[in-house]
Formats: C-alpha cells, sequence, structure tokens
C-alpha cells in the first residue's frame, strides 16, 4: 500500500497563499523531486486549476520563455504525472487526470492501495477532510521566511488534533525549511 503524503507551502504565521512563498530554483527543484516520488497526486477542484493553468505544457512542448530551467522541471514533473480531482462541479478533467468518484474516504483506500509509490495531496479543502479520516501518512511543511498577514491556513476546523513525529528537515539558501512528519499512531 503506497502512502498518502501531504505538501504544502507556508509563511512563518501560516498562511499558505501561493502568492506569499519565496520560490526559487532550488526550491523548484525540490518540489520536482519530491512529485517524481510519488506515483500519481490529488487534487481538489481548486487546486487542480491553478496548478493546470500554471504548468500545463504547451501541446507542442515548447516552453514558455518565462520559464526556467527549475520551472522547466518542476512542470514537466507535474505534466506528466497522473492526477485524480475530487470536485462536484468540474465535469470532464483533461490534463491527464480523472475525477474521484464516490465516497471520499473509499476511493482514497483504493487509490493508496493502487499506488505502490504512493500519492501526493497539496491545498487546504481536501487535505483537512483527508486528515480527518485520518487517511495523510506524511505531513510535510515548507515553511518560508515570510510574514504574510493574510491568507489561508492549512486544517482550519481540525475535529481533533493530530499529533506528529518530525522524520526529516531541510532547510534551503533562501531560508526555507521543509519538515516532514508522520503521525502519532
Amino acid at each position: 500500500m503506497g502512502a498518502l503524503r501531504y505538501s504544502i507551502n507556508v509563511t512563518v504565521d501560516g498562511c499558505c497563499d501561493h502568492r506569499a512563498g519565496l520560490a526559487d530554483d532550488e526550491l523548484h527543484e525540490y518540489s520536482a523531486e519530491i512529485i517524481d516520488r510519488a506515483d500519481a497526486l490529488l487534487f481538489g477542484r481548486v487546486v487542480y486549476g491553478m496548478m493546470e493553468e500554471a504548468w500545463r505544457l504547451p501541446a507542442s512542448g515548447e516552453l514558455p520563455e518565462w520559464m526556467d530551467p527549475s520551472m522547466a522541471e518542476f512542470a514537466r514533473a507535474i505534466d506528466a504525472k497522473r492526477k485524480y480531482v475530487v470536485s462536484s462541479t468540474l465535469e470532464a478533467p483533461d490534463w491527464n487526470a480523472e475525477l474521484v468518484q464516490g465516497d471520499l474516504v473509499e476511493s482514497v483506500r483504493r487509490l493508496k492501495d493502487e499506488y505502490e509509490n504512493g500519492l501526493y495531496v497539496g491545498g487546504v479543502t481536501l487535505p483537512l477532510a483527508l486528515a480527518d479520516a485520518g487517511l495523510i501518512d506524511e505531513y510535510e511543511f515548507i515553511v518560508h521566511p515570510r510574514i504574510a498577514g493574510h491568507g489561508p491556513t492549512p486544517f482550519k476546523g481540525l475535529s481533533a488534533y493530530v499529533d506528529l513525529t518530525l522524520v526529516s528537515s531541510l532547510k534551503f539558501a533562501s531560508g526555507a525549511t521543509a519538515m516532514r512528519f508522520v503521525p502519532k499512531r
């Protein structure tokens, strides 16, 4: 059974607005590596739409002029992955994706069983439901040295504490730190 891993970029004050982070080459390369380790990605409708808009490669294969090499590596990694989308309003995702049908908990358990190297999930709303159901096997917070003073925060409204054990940390040149945790069981 593969693991369900959650990864999110947050500021020191917990903001996970994608515009508040300090993305650089090193962080894009790291993010491409973690996506490469998964068999598939699991998104809610909003995150799927944001990722598709930003990182879907053109059919021509030519990269946009604004995309530097580290961004291209990340774009290629995410573009190539199988994607599963949880949505009641999206009708037909077409970026190497399919809708998750039926009961969320059972569907995610089935996906975890199907993929040996597991899945990655990001965002706010979907991970809250997955955490409440005890389905997330690893949490990664990439904490950026910035105070945003606004924005969404992960796990707001969680029904019960999730106690975690730190399993690794990695500091980036930008001052951001990636911290990986597993739930205490």
